[in-house]
């Protein structure tokens, strides 16, 4: 069983700069791949990014190349989002999830467990 909180979300204006953490409980989180999804109203939930269990690797959605970044502490229970150059079309709830998906995976149904999600709203 794996719990998890976000925290860090706000509102920023356009070409601003933000960083989300994922606290987790557990001992088994670092055999978690961690995932980054966000949902805008009335859009169904994406993927934004994801990081295998070792941290060694990374993939992102093509929407956030190159301005988000993902990273994590296994020794601290924590994941990362940070998030540049942001865009008034990256406003939405983010949440971060578990799982024991292929890193690669995008798949919101293949994470088990879920945060309650954090605001992020980009002001144009």
């Amino acid at each position: 069983q794996v719990q998890l909180v976000e925290s860090g979300g706000g509102l920023v204006q356009a070409g601003g700069s933000l960083r989300l953490s994922c606290a987790a409980s557990g001992r088994t989180f670092s055999t978690y791949t961690m995932g980054w999804f966000r949902q805008a109203p009335g859009q169904e939930r994406e993927f934004v990014a994801a990081i295998s269990w070792s941290a060694s690797l990374t993939y992102n959605a093509d929407a956030v190349k190159g301005r988000f970044t993902t990273s994590r502490n296994n020794a601290e229970n924590t994941v990362y989002l940070q998030m540049n150059s942001l865009k008034p079309e990256d406003t939405a709830v983010y949440y971060c999830a578990a799982g024991r998906a292929h890193y690669r995976n995008t798949d919101p149904t293949k994470f088990d467990y879920w945060g309650q999600g954090t605001q992020v709203t980009v002001s144009s």
